[in-house]
């Protein structure tokens, strides 16, 4: 799960991570107490999307201006100025894409004097199964393109989880970007202070970009970006309740209320498998054949009719799909249960594209009979190449 920025410095702060005042607003009416209260005289007018590249980033709307979804404003006047410009229009950033986000929140923060700026972020490496630091004094840039042009500015190293944060791990941050004397020391003690916040709250990654030296050289983190580990969120009620449904796929949403693994994509076969491998290799023979599936979505090993309905209803949710393939093989999951599941969808809500299944395992014979006696227009497949040629033919005859 991903928060805000202005609702991950929040975070930060009950750990005595140096981050600046800021004030988060939903109406432009709300935008001049908010500078008030801040003092001034430099603001900073902030876009909340849950993307990167906001600075860069321009709006869809010309009402909007041309100065991206990060703004310095320097009277109260120019941040009601920017306010109402943002709020409600669409930002378009590299990791939008190009149908961009919807602006429904700002944070409008002290401005900063900066001397320096740098890049860290923390993350689950799951080849060491560690927490692992990365670090570049190549602050307020994509790290991606800085991997790409000077790998050798980038520091990276992990914490042994049965020693925890030691003191040597700050001295590596400090050497990798340099500094020395108090900032040495403050670098030992937000490194020790983020990795404190990034195991309190089961955090899956936390970017600080950049994290900056003031002119009167102190360390702050001008921006923060934190993901969570979603099995971990049962347990952190403060951290789901931060969750802003409106940054997220409504199908996705649905998806999660009954446990099913789903992620929404820009092609036209929707696809509903059992099992994360198996989905795969579905999506991977789709492309082979020259089509693009519509989403990922993994119904488990456990599914009952009722997941595997409401896992039907979200893939004909969707306008962009233009026919589906069911694609299982039963092991724990009984091809029967599927094969009902199917059918009570298809009842409920209508069949209008074409439907392939492919069942394989448990109940299997079962299931086909139940599917074949239903009525229903339903293609049936013998194997995987055989299902993934017959929806790519489908769909391409119908358009």
């Amino acid at each position: 799960m991903n928060i805000h920025e202005y609702q991950a410095k929040a975070v930060l702060k009950e750990f005595g991570v140096p981050v600046s005042n800021g004030r988060a607003i939903m109406q432009a009416s709300e935008a001049e107490a908010a500078a008030k209260a801040l003092g001034g005289p430099l603001w900073v007018v902030k876009s909340q999307i849950h993307a990167g590249g906001r600075g860069k980033g321009k709006f869809k709307e010309a009402a909007a201006g041309e100065k991206g979804g990060v703004r310095l404003a320097k009277s109260i006047d120019e941040v009601k100025q920017f306010a109402s410009q943002m709020l409600g229009n669409t930002l378009v950033t590299i990791q939008t894409g190009p149908h961009g986000k919807q602006v429904n929140r700002l944070y409008i923060e002290d401005g900063s004097d900066i001397a320096k700026e740098f890049y860290l972020s923390m993350l689950v490496d799951r080849a060491t199964s560690r927490i692992a630091f990365v670090v570049s004094t190549e602050g307020g840039m994509d790290i991606e393109e800085v991997a790409h042009k000077s790998p050798e500015k980038i520091v990276t190293f992990s914490v042994d989880p049965a020693t925890g944060i030691m003191p040597h791990h700050g001295r590596a941050v400090a050497k990798a970007l340099k500094l020395t004397g108090d900032l040495a020391k403050e670098a030992g003690v937000l490194v020790e202070q983020l990795f404190a916040a990034f195991v309190a709250k089961d955090m899956a990654m936390l970017e600080i970009n950049p994290l900056i030296v003031t002119t009167d050289h102190h360390l702050r983190c001008l921006d923060a970006k934190i993901s969570f580990d979603s099995n971990a969120l049962y347990r952190h009620a403060e951290i789901m309740a931060l969750r802003d449904e409106t940054e997220e796929d409504a199908k996705e949403i649905e998806a999660s209320k009954y446990d099913l693994s789903y992620i929404a994509l820009d092609g036209t076969i929707g696809c509903m498998v059992n099992g994360a491998g198996l989905a795969m290799a579905t999506m991977d023979i789709i492309k082979l054949y020259g089509e693009f599936p519509a989403n990922f979505l993994d119904v488990g090993g456990g599914a009952t009719k009722e997941k595997v309905t409401a896992a039907f209803k979200i893939i004909t949710a969707d306008p962009n799909v233009q026919g589906i393939l069911v694609n299982i093989f039963g092991g724990i999951m009984k091809c029967d249960v599927i094969a009902e599941g199917v059918i009570a969808a298809v009842k409920e809500v209508g069949l209008t594209v074409p439907l392939v299944v492919r069942l394989e395992g448990t109940n299997v014979q079962l299931g086909k009979d139940i599917i074949s006696k239903s009525g229903l227009n339903v293609i049936a497949a013998d194997d995987l190449d055989d299902a993934a040629q017959k929806i790519v033919k489908a769909v391409r005859e119908i358009r």
